[in-house]
């Protein structure tokens, strides 16, 4: 979601959906190493830089009659990892806006991102699967648009 008003501390999801200005496509990127190897919180995991990428571009809210019912799916190098629906959110967008107005004011350009369908290669059976260099996702909401990112080697440069 994109915020297109400001929204703090909203009391009801009814009027949640009036503060969006479109919708958007993220890439729900996780460093695994960083949330399982160092502290087991998932905000390192997903908080480095270039994780993320968002677009190709913002489909503003009148163009989305219902931000519950958008197809989406995720392929790693041409396979199907990730098939799912907005239908199937834990919890709806205008929950999630109202929730997080409560504790963090959001205003006009914010967003607001819910996360990904079952699929993530650490939830793979038998065997756990991990990104690597050169891998290339293609993801895509219908509607939204797609995205095509290829994994570089992570280094993390230390301050000198």
């Amino acid at each position: 979601m994109v915020i297109g008003t400001r929204a703090a501390y909203l009391d009801s999801i009814d009027t949640a959906l009036a503060h969006v200005a479109g919708y958007t496509i993220s890439n729900d990127v996780s460093e695994r190493e960083f949330q399982i190897e160092r502290g087991g919180t998932w905000d390192k995991g997903k908080s480095a830089d270039t994780f993320g990428p968002t677009g190709p571009w913002m489909v503003t809210k009148d163009e989305v009659p219902d931000p519950q019912n958008l197809p989406l799916w995720t392929e790693v190098n041409g396979k199907r990892m990730q098939t799912g629906n907005t239908a199937t959110m834990i919890f709806p967008v205008a929950e999630c806006i109202a929730y997080v107005s409560r504790f963090i004011t959001l205003h006009p350009g914010d967003l607001l991102i819910t996360g990904t369908p079952p699929g993530v290669g650490e939830g793979q059976k038998p065997d756990k699967i991990f990104l690597k260099a050169g891998d290339t996702m293609h993801l895509g909401i219908t509607g939204l648009g797609e995205q095509r990112q290829t994994c570089v080697p992570f280094a993390m440069e230390l301050p000198a």
